[in-house]
C-alpha cells in the first residue's frame, strides 16, 4: 500500500498553532485516521485490498484497488459492487459514532484526552463526511444508491447537483456563523469543501465528455 503526504498539511498546523487551536486540530486529525480505519477494515473484510493511505490537511484517505475482471464479474451479478461501496462509505461516520456512543456510556480518556472533546470530535467529523458532497463518505452513499437505482451516467449527473445546491446552502449557513463566532476553521472547512466541488465538477465535465463522444461515434 502506498503512503503519501499532502504537504499542505504543514500550512494548516501553522495556522492553528497561530490561532492556538492545534490541540484541536490535532484531536480531530487523529479521529479522522480512526475514521478511515473505519473504512480500511471493512474493505478488507468485503474483498477489497487497499491501493493506497493519503495523509491531507483535513484527514486521511484509503483508497482501495479493483481489478477490471472483478469490477466486470460483479457487474454481472446485478449492483453488488455499488451496495459494497455504500458498506464502506457508511463505515467511517458509523466508527466515529461507535466511539461517541462508548464515550457517552463510561467517564474514560483517550490517550488523555478529556472525554468531551473525545464526543464533540467523533460527532463533527462522523457529521461533516455524511454531508452530501462527493467525495465525502455522504456524497460517496448517494452516488451508489443512485448509481442501483437511476444507472451510472444518472449517478454522475445529480450527485454533481446535489453537491452544488449543498455547498451554496452551505456557503450562506458559514457566512452567517463566521460573522457571529468569528472562528477561521470554517473558513478553512469551506474553503476545502469549495475546492472539492470546484475539482469533482470538472472531473464530472470530462467524463460526461468523454460519454458524450462515445454516444456521437
Amino acid at each position: 500500500m502506498k503512503i503519501r503526504i499532502n504537504l499542505k498539511i504543514f500550512l494548516f498546523i501553522l495556522i492553528f498553532i497561530l490561532t492556538k487551536q492545534i490541540k484541536v486540530y490535532g484531536i480531530l486529525m487523529l479521529f479522522a485516521f480512526i475514521h478511515e480505519l473505519g473504512h480500511m477494515l471493512v474493505g478488507i473484510l468485503l474483498g477489497f485490498k487497499p491501493g493506497k493511505l493519503e495523509i491531507m490537511p483535513y484527514g486521511v484517505s484509503v483508497g482501495f484497488n479493483v481489478k477490471c475482471e472483478d469490477y466486470n464479474k460483479k457487474i454481472k451479478n446485478g449492483n453488488m459492487l455499488s451496495i459494497k461501496k455504500l458498506i464502506i462509505a457508511l463505515a467511517g461516520p458509523l466508527t466515529n459514532f461507535i466511539i461517541t456512543i462508548i464515550f457517552l456510556m463510561a467517564n474514560i480518556k483517550f490517550f488523555g484526552i478529556e472525554r468531551e472533546l473525545v464526543i464533540y470530535s467523533n460527532i463533527l467529523i462522523g457529521i461533516f463526511n455524511l454531508i452530501p458532497i462527493y467525495p465525502l463518505d455522504g456524497g460517496r452513499v448517494i452516488k451508489n444508491i443512485l448509481h442501483i437505482i437511476l444507472g451510472l451516467q444518472n449517478s454522475y449527473k445529480y450527485t454533481n447537483q446535489i453537491s452544488k445546491i449543498t455547498i451554496c446552502l452551505l456557503t450562506g449557513i458559514c457566512s452567517i456563523a463566521i460573522l457571529y463566532i468569528k472562528n477561521v476553521a470554517l473558513l478553512l472547512i469551506l474553503g476545502y469543501l469549495w475546492y472539492l466541488v470546484i475539482l469533482e465538477n470538472r472531473k464530472y465535465n470530462r467524463k460526461m465528455q468523454i460519454l458524450n463522444n462515445i454516444q456521437k461515434a
